[in-house]
């Protein structure tokens, strides 16, 4: 009886282990492969694109650039940010980001310190490499990799060589500029001043001013009242062009005056095509969120070392009224 019992025990192995060797053979004989989720999570690299201006029309058309960008690269790309320019909001988004250990972090530069701490300590504590896209800071104070969008600089001279070739070389002209005094409107007044430096008789009159309503409101109040006679108008705040031309057409023709701003802010382009501004500084956010995305991986899988501190400029044109007509 024992005897039967091993012999039965034996069988019974032989056909267990027959089973076993045909699977394993068939496993290694067939097309079988991981799951595509599982290799894409070996493979991809994560990337942020974070802005305080999300659903606008120009950053959606950055982020639009950027998640074609990575569809391309293999990458994984969160779009993060705020509304109505949260500055609170937009920060945290930031800190979450870098405690998260992302790959790499594409975002829109804000020269303010809380800003310029986040990245240059504790973005570069965590090894996370930050890209400036469409606004810069300078680089020594925010130990940013590279900046990619528009010749801000190139952009005032732009309008300036616009707002001779319209009003003629003198007149008085009023720089409305943000009191924060953002590094990217910096550089705009630079270039805008650089270039009427070459006429002295126009004259340039800087009226700073908060960034709400009310403020711009009152401000441009204050303007028509003490310089009535004022030939031009200049808005290194995209933000500001729409209360501006308001308060202009409730007190007198808008017409009267020239005026310019630039495409930030999606008022600037209705204000263009209904005739209430001259020009504005058409910029190519698309092209902005590609670039950006496309020297991040090459950063991040060690092919262009190290990026360009100075930038990778995107294009801009001037757009005139009749252009919008």
């Amino acid at each position: 009886m024992g005897k039967i019992v091993k012999l039965v025990s034996v069988i019974t192995c032989i056909i267990l282990f027959y089973f076993t060797l045909d699977s394993a053979v068939k496993v290694f004989n067939t097309n079988w492969k991981l799951p595509e989720e599982l290799k894409e999570e070996l493979t991809d690299k994560r990337i942020v694109l974070i802005t305080h201006e999300l659903e606008t029309p120009f950053w959606d058309s950055v982020s639009a650039g950027a998640k074609q960008q990575a569809e391309q690269a293999g990458a994984r790309l969160e779009i993060l940010g705020s509304y109505g320019n949260n500055q609170e909001d937009f920060l945290k988004q930031i800190e979450i980001a870098i405690y998260s250990k992302v790959d790499g972090i594409i975002v829109q530069g804000v020269d303010t310190e809380e800003f310029k701490e986040l990245t240059k300590v504790k973005a570069s504590s965590y090894g996370v490499p930050v890209i400036t896209v469409a606004n810069d800071v300078p680089m020594a104070e925010s130990l940013r990799r590279t900046y990619v969008g528009s010749d801000q600089i190139l952009a005032g001279k732009m309008i300036a060589e616009q707002l001779v070739e319209d009003m003629g070389e003198s007149g008085e002209v009023v720089l409305v500029i943000d009191r924060t005094q953002e590094f990217y409107q910096t550089q705009r007044l630079k270039g805008i001043q650089e270039y009427l430096s070459n006429y002295p008789e126009i004259k340039l009159i800087e009226a700073e001013t908060e960034d709400t309503r009310e403020q711009v409101i009152a401000t441009t109040k204050d303007l028509l009242n003490r310089i009535p006679d004022v030939d031009a108008f200049i808005t290194l705040n995209a933000k500001f062009a729409d209360d501006l031309v308001e308060e202009i057409d409730r007190r007198s023709n808008v017409e009267a005056f020239y005026i310019y701003s630039f495409d930030d802010d999606p008022s600037s382009l209705s204000l263009l095509e209904k005739g209430k501004i001259d020009g504005m500084i058409e910029q190519s956010p698309s092209m902005m969120g590609e670039l950006s995305v496309e020297l991040m991986m090459n950063w991040l899988n060690r092919e262009v070392l190290p990026l360009n501190l100075d930038g990778y400029l995107t294009d801009i044109q001037m757009v005139k009224q009749v252009d919008g007509e």
